[in-house]
């Protein structure tokens, strides 16, 4: 593994979460630790937004400054409660984990939504660069038809805007995304942060906008203690002030400075931890 088998993993969280890892990512550079440096990242969902961005070139002060501008150019959304009760039910299926992935996204491709072309322009915008990184990135999703998992990866021959896009498609809020002929939705469907992707890291933290799930086993924490005990690594999650910056609704573009700020803000509270796994 590169880098002394360093792995960082950017969770699912919306828009807010975008804003919210962001700040903390400069927050955490601005004290001495830059995880953007990580031989693997992964990226689910909001977080292979900030994946993609922090290994574009462009350094993390610019990212950051560009989340307190008040112009976006997103979509603003809200998961509406038939939806919420879809995910619900997918994440209280017994059995096959697969089969009430597929359950949603079978949904998904029924439910009406703004275009594909429109949603894939935003994603488009958001990212500076639209070419792979030098450094391993991983950006998972799920297909919509079969549930089935596919890891989106620099040498997989997939534009990074398509891999992106298919990871932030959450079910019956955006479209799912054509890529090789299959339609895919937001990776956060399998785990909210997919941690088990940095199984091969020495040194692992994640990064958790969000740590809900409906297994235990997908929780962030379960899936870094599965990792084995000779792994150093860290969960960080919003802390009371930044759930508070960030609100309820996720994909409230409002929300992106204050959440952002909040980030940055929490980064002394938890950088003694990241440290100590990081270096």
């Amino acid at each position: 593994m590169d880098d002394g088998g360093r792995g960082l993993v950017l969770g699912g969280g919306g828009v807010t979460g975008i804003a919210w890892e962001t700040g903390l990512l400069r927050g955490l550079a601005e004290l001495g630790v830059d995880l953007s440096a990580a031989g693997l990242v992964v990226g689910t969902s909001a977080g292979s937004v900030v994946a993609a961005q922090i290994t574009s070139g462009i350094g993390l002060d610019e990212l950051f400054q560009d989340q307190l501008r008040e112009a976006s150019g997103e979509i603003a959304a809200r998961m509406s409660p038939a939806a919420l009760a879809r995910f619900a039910a997918a994440a209280a299926w017994p059995g096959d984990r697969r089969r009430a992935r597929a359950w949603l996204g079978r949904a998904a491709l029924r439910a009406e939504t703004v275009p594909e072309s429109e949603r894939r322009a935003v994603i488009e915008q958001r990212l500076p660069h639209h070419d792979w990184p030098r450094q391993r990135l991983c950006i998972p999703a799920v297909d919509a038809e079969t549930g089935r998992v596919r890891v989106f990866e620099n040498d997989g021959g997939v534009a990074l805007v398509d891999a992106v896009a298919a990871s932030c498609a959450v079910p019956l809020v955006w479209p799912p995304v054509t890529i090789d002929g299959r339609r895919y939705v937001d990776g956060g469907v399998r785990s909210v942060t997919n941690a088990d992707l940095a199984a091969h890291c020495e040194r692992v933290v994640v990064i958790a906008p969000t740590t809900a799930a409906g297994r235990r086993a997908d929780r962030p924490a379960a899936q870094v203690a599965a990792l084995g005990g000779a792994v150093r690594s860290v969960v960080v999650s919003p802390g009371p002030a930044a759930k508070q910056a960030m609100g309820r609704n996720p994909l409230d573009p409002a929300r992106r400075r204050a959440a952002a700020l909040a980030g940055r803000a929490q980064a002394p509270e938890v950088a003694d931890q990241v440290r100590a796994a990081w270096t």
